[in-house]
């Protein structure tokens, strides 16, 4: 389906000599690495990897050969190529293929596990091509607001999105965690790295939060959203895009007010606060200035 991590490390935007067809990479980052493409023909010969292969179908019919088999995958579909077998990927027809895949490391997926079931499992063994709109959206979400991906996600984003994978992984196989293990919480430890969340105004390391919890990250992941019905990471995002909002209201300068609120550079913080208020942390600002002035410098909506 892709070329392997080591090919493609560091390549970040690269575009071939068809007009229509490119790809995209952060590069490997903690083992994990977002791929995007958009191809035609048979981009890629026979040849494996050794990590995981997650997508989802964007755009034609991508077919590989796969287990003795070809495999084909339409458009909402995913697919899961597993570390070390062999398969190629080519558009099925004339027409493009597209869609977005992660790469992740087999110990990133075995480490998430016991945080599911409550015991070290195997590796899960699952299907190549599936109707899953769960696992879809998770690899949707996974590039929202990474564009060109100028950067790679941050250390708590990518804990959520590799025990999301996990989860889809372990329903692909047809395995799941039980009911008794998703209500059981550690309160206290939660509420500790709550506050850790909330208190910080920068990122905040996977690493971190298991010093103060004593849980695993992908333990506190699972057990936090029980609790707070969203991830660290989004917690921590809107814990500092509130921070933020308040900066703006006493107009402090934008590529102030990011930097001092965690976030990589100010296109980053634009993309997060125009997802969570709607409008960009600029137009903010300047409704905030106006009201504050007296007189509309608004302009027109």
């Amino acid at each position: 389906m892709a070329p392997s991590l080591g090919e493609l490390a560091g390549a970040g935007l690269e575009r071939s000599c068809a007009p229509r067809e490119w790809v995209a990479t952060t590069g490997p980052a903690d083992g994990v690495e977002l791929f995007r493409a958009r191809l035609s023909g048979r981009p890629f010969s026979r040849h494996r990897h050794d990590v995981y292969a997650i997508g989802v179908t964007e755009e034609g019919v991508q077919a590989f050969d796969y287990r003795g088999a070809v495999e084909r995958s339409l458009p909402g579909q995913v697919y899961v190529l597993h570390p070390d077998e062999p398969h190629d990927g080519r558009a099925e027809g004339p027409g493009l293929f597209g869609y977005r895949q992660v790469y992740v490391s087999p110990d990133r997926i075995a480490a998430a596990l016991p945080a599911l079931t409550g015991r070290q499992v195997p590796l899960p063994f699952a299907s190549p091509v599936a109707d899953d709109p769960v696992l879809a959206r998770v690899l949707r979400a996974a590039f929202a607001g990474t564009p060109g991906f100028a950067a790679a996600p941050e250390p708590l984003a990518l804990d959520t999105l590799v025990l999301a994978l996990a989860g889809g992984l372990l329903r692909l196989s047809g395995a799941g965690p039980g009911a008794a293990l998703r209500r059981r919480v550690d309160l206290p430890a939660v509420e500790r790295g709550r506050d850790l969340l909330r208190d910080r105004l920068t990122m905040v390391r996977s690493s971190e939060v298991e010093a103060v919890t004593g849980l695993d990250r992908y333990q506190f992941a699972r057990q936090f959203h029980a609790l707070y019905g969203t991830s660290p990471y989004r917690y921590s995002v809107m814990r500092r895009l509130s921070v933020a909002r308040g900066w703006l209201r006493d107009e402090r300068p934008l590529a102030q007010t990011a930097a001092e609120a965690g976030f990589a550079d100010q296109a980053h913080f634009t993309r997060a606060f125009k997802a969570a208020f709607g409008m960009t942390p600029g137009r903010y600002a300047m409704l905030c200035t106006a009201r504050a002035d007296g007189r509309d410098r608004t302009g027109p909506r």
